[in-house]
C-alpha cells in the first residue's frame, strides 16, 4: 500500500533555492531548529521502532529523520500528559518546578524563563504553530498562531495575537501549510530560527483526513497479547476507566451509530468538536465513507469478544489514518528544507508529548508510569553533526530538550534546568560512563479523566518502582523478564534487596529535584 499521498496544500509559492540561500546567513555554529511534535503519538506507530502495527502501516517520512540521524531508544517524559509535558520542554523543569503539574491547571506562568526566549535573546528568530494547549498566551515567541484549547480535525479556529478565527481545511494541513509560509515570508531571514510545529492529531477523536477514510479499511491490525488483561496484582489499574472495549465513547471516538443506515452517532459528549465543525457536505461525505462498516457492524449478532475486538480494529484505523496524514507533512517539511538549501543547517526534531497505549492492557490513552505511555518516542537530524543511523540508548527525557538545544545552538544552560544536555550522545554516538542511570516521573492528575491515580516513580535500566501515594500501594516490575509489565514482584520473596536499592534512589532523585513532600502524599 502506497502511504506517499500529495498533501495538496495550498502553500504561497516557494521562494528559488538559490535566492533562499543568498539571502540567509548560514552560520554552522547557530544551526535552525525545526521542532515538530504530534499529539499521542505511539513509539508502536513509527515504523522506525519496528514494532508490528508500524510494519502495517509504515511512516517513511518520520523514519527518514531517523536514518539520516539519530533514533532514541530510551526517551522518557516526567509527567504523561500532553499540557505538564509541554511545559517540561519550554522550560527544562519538572513539573513541579514550573507549575504546571495537571492538564487543567490555572495555565502556564508564561513570565518564567523558557527555551524560546533564551533563544530569542541571543539572536534567534522564534515562533510556534499549531498547538499549545497551555491555557495561557504564549510568550518567547516573534510569531504565534496557536489552535483554539485542544484543536478540532476539521475547520479548526486558530488564535493570534489580533482574532481568533476558523480556517477551512484538514488541521495537520494547515499547520503544514502555515509552518511553510512562516519560513518563507515570516521571518528575519538574516537570523537563525525556531520553530515549534504542534500537531493536533493524533490526539482523540482520531479524524483522518478525508482522502485518508478508507486508507486502513480493510487492514487487521494484530492484537495485543494482553488485550484481555485482568490487571492482577495492579491495583491502580484495576480502577482506570480507559478500556477501549468499555470506555471509549462509541460516537464521539468510534464514529459508530445507532443502527443500519443510520446517520445518527451514538454517545458523544463533545458533538460541537467533532462533526460540529464540518459543513453540512463535509458531513455528509464522512458518514457515507463509514457507512457501509457500520452497516456490516449491525448485519449479525455479535459476542462481547467479537465487539471488543472489532471496536479495537476501528480505533486502530481511524488512529493510523490520522498518523499518515502526520507522515506526509514531516515528507512535506523535509522536501521544503531540501529545495531552499536550508536543510544542510537545520536541527530537525519528531517527537511526541508523550507515548499513548495501542491496545496493550486494553488500553488508549496515556498518564500511567507504564513503558508505553511514560516512553517518548523521538528522532533528530543534524547534518554534519549526527552520524546517520546513531542510535541513543542513554535515558533521555524531555527535561533534557531544551539545554539539549540550547547547547547546540551554542548558548549556555541555566544552571537552574533540571535537564541536562543530550549533545553529546548524538554527536558521538554512545553514552558517556557518567551519565544518569536513572528517572524520575511523577503524574499528579487525580481525580482527573481516565481515573488514573497519581504516582511518582524511579527507573532504572532493568528495573522500576512505582508508589500510588494517596492510596500507599507500590508496583516493582523487572522488565527484562516482563517487559510488558504484567507481574508486580513488589513484597515477593527475593526482591528485598532490589526494592530498597530503588526507594533510596527514588529518595535521592526527590532531593535532587527537590520535590516538595507535601506532593508526594
Amino acid at each position: 500500500m502506497n502511504h506517499k499521498i500529495s498533501l495538496g496544500l495550498a502553500l504561497l509559492p516557494l521562494v528559488p533555492a538559490t535566492q533562499t540561500r543568498g539571502q540567509e546567513k548560514q552560520d554552522s555554529e547557530h544551526p535552525n531548529i525545526i521542532f515538530i511534535m504530534s499529539d499521542d503519538h505511539a513509539q508502536q506507530a513509527m515504523s522506525i521502532y519496528g514494532h508490528p502495527i508500524g510494519k502495517i502501516a509504515p511512516t517513511p517520512n518520520i523514519d527518514r529523520i531517523g536514518l539520516e540521524g539519530a533514533v532514541f531508544r530510551n526517551n522518557y517524559c516526567c509527567n504523561s500528559i500532553s499540557g505538564p509535558s509541554r511545559a517540561a520542554i519550554l522550560t527544562g523543569k519538572h513539573s513541579h518546578k514550573n507549575g504546571f503539574m495537571k492538564n487543567w491547571a490555572l495555565g502556564f506562568d508564561g513570565s518564567q524563563q523558557t527555551l524560546p526566549k533564551l533563544l530569542q535573546q541571543n539572536g534567534y528568530e522564534t515562533a510556534v504553530i499549531g498547538k499549545w494547549h497551555l491555557i495561557s498566551k504564549p510568550t518567547g515567541f516573534d510569531h504565534w498562531m496557536i489552535l483554539n484549547d485542544q484543536g478540532d480535525y476539521c475547520n479548526p479556529q486558530f488564535i493570534t495575537e489580533s482574532d481568533t478565527t476558523v480556517h477551512k481545511g484538514y488541521v495537520t494541513d494547515l499547520i503544514t501549510k502555515y509552518c511553510e509560509e512562516w519560513m518563507d515570508n515570516g521571518r528575519d531571514k538574516s537570523k537563525p530560527f525556531f520553530l515549534m510545529m504542534h500537531h493536533k492529531a493524533i490526539h482523540r477523536n482520531w479524524v483522518p483526513a478525508e482522502r485518508h477514510y478508507h486508507l486502513y479499511e480493510n487492514v487487521s491490525f494484530p492484537l495485543p497479547d494482553n488485550y484481555y488483561d485482568a490487571y492482577e496484582g495492579r491495583y491502580a489499574a484495576q480502577l482506570q476507566k480507559m478500556n477501549i472495549y468499555r470506555d471509549m465513547y462509541e460516537g464521539h471516538d468510534l464514529k459508530m451509530v445507532a443502527g443500519i443506515d443510520s446517520d445518527s452517532l451514538l454517545f458523544d459528549p463533545w458533538p460541537h468538536a467533532f462533526m460540529g465543525t464540518m459543513t453540512t457536505e463535509e458531513q455528509r461525505r464522512f458518514l457515507d465513507a463509514y457507512r457501509d462498516r457500520n452497516n456490516e457492524f449491525y448485519s449479525k449478532p455479535r459476542s462481547f469478544k467479537e465487539v471488543a475486538e472489532w471496536k479495537y480494529q476501528r480505533y486502530l484505523q481511524d488512529y493510523m489514518g490520522c498518523v499518515a496524514s502526520v507522515d506526509e507533512s514531516v515528507g512535506e517539511i523535509l522536501d521544503y528544507l531540501k529545495r531552499t538549501g536550508l536543510d544542510k543547517n537545520t536541527i530537525v526534531v519528531y517527537t511526541t508529548d508523550q507515548g499513548f497505549y495501542l491496545g496493550e492492557h486494553g488500553w488508549f490513552d496515556k498518564r500511567f508510569m507504564y513503558e508505553e505511555s511514560f516512553g517518548m518516542p523521538m528522532v533528530m537530524r543534524w547534518p554534519g553533526h549526527i552520524k546517520p543511523g546513531t542510535q541513543v540508548t542513554g535515558l533521555t527525557q524531555n527535561i533534557d530538550f531544551a539545554p539539549s538545544f540550547l547547547d547546540m545552538c551554542g548558548i549556555s544552560i541555566p544552571k537552574d534546568m533540571q535537564g541536562v544536555s543530550f549533545k553529546e550522545l548524538v554527536e558521538k554516538g554512545k553514552t558517556p560512563a557518567d551519565w544518569r542511570k536513572s528517572l524520575y516521573y511523577h503524574y499528579y492528575e487525580f481525580p482527573g479523566f481516565h481515573s488514573v491515580r497519581a504516582h511518582y516513580g524511579v527507573k532504572m535500566e532493568r528495573y522500576k518502582l512505582m508508589h500510588f501515594y494517596v492510596d500507599d500501594k507500590w508496583e516493582l516490575y523487572d522488565l527484562k523478564s516482563d517487559p510488558e509489565e504484567m507481574h508486580n514482584i513488589y513484597g515477593k520473596k527475593g526482591t528485598e534487596k532490589i526494592t530498597d536499592r530503588l526507594k533510596a534512589e527514588l529518595a535521592r532523585l526527590q532531593k535532587q529535584y527537590d520535590v516538595p513532600e507535601n506532593l508526594c502524599r
